[in-house]
């Protein structure tokens, strides 16, 4: 991700304005924006039994500049 912006999956009923709430709230950080992306659940196949996995909400969460999540610095 770029610089100030970092990627969650949250619960699919989530709403931007309560997944802000969240973040701001857990991480003491100001948001800037939200971007919110449907996945779809992928097909699976195990010998003749067919499935879905379930889909997810993930979400890109833009800081405001100079800003940063200590927590999450260095993973990938």
């Amino acid at each position: 991700m770029g610089a100030g912006k970092y990627a969650f999956y949250v619960h699919p009923s989530a709403n931007k304005t309560q997944i802000k709430d969240a973040i701001e709230r857990v991480f003491e950080v100001d948001v800037l924006k939200l971007n919110l992306l449907n996945v779809r659940g992928k097909e699976k196949t195990m010998g003749r039994f067919r499935g879905v996995r379930p889909r997810r909400k993930k979400v890109i969460v833009t800081l405001k500049p100079g800003q940063r999540i200590q927590q999450l610095e260095g993973l990938t």
